[in-house]
């Protein structure tokens, strides 16, 4: 599915984008990084998921086309390895309110109360500093 509109909102931090079947969503930044479809985020294998936190007021400083198939974003914290595809932005779109409801359940699990994850500057409950990336080069 290809998209038909693409607009970047950077006061209200949402990715608006529209396709060809006629739908549209509005997809805040923060969803988009915490769901980044990289290895920093996803890790290398089942299992190895990578909980994204104090993402609430990130930006994106880039969005570059790679080829006819995808988005290459640059988050105003340092994030650019996730190549998101016109397929699955609009699977974030279509399942956004599920993805956030996940997102939550998983800060939650972590030891988070409220939207305390989500802060910048959050780091896991007794950890010294945050995870930064998957250790790996790549």
């Amino acid at each position: 599915m290809n998209p038909t509109a693409l607009t970047v909102h950077q006061k209200s931090r949402v990715l608006d984008i529209a396709f060809e079947d006629g739908s549209s969503f509005s997809i805040p930044f923060e969803l988009l990084r915490v769901y980044s479809p990289s290895a920093e985020v996803r890790g290398h294998g089942q299992g190895q998921e990578v909980l994204q936190l104090g993402k609430r007021n990130v930006g994106v400083t880039a969005l570059e086309p790679v080829g006819n198939y995808a988005v290459q974003p640059t988050f105003s914290d340092g994030h650019n390895t996730g190549l998101f595809s016109w397929d699955y932005l609009y699977k974030l779109g279509n399942e956004q309110a599920t993805l956030w409801a996940d997102y939550m359940a998983r800060l939650h699990a972590a030891g988070f109360e409220g939207e305390a994850g989500r802060e910048p500057g959050a780091v896991l409950p007794g950890a010294a500093t945050a995870h930064k990336g998957c250790g790996h080069k790549h």
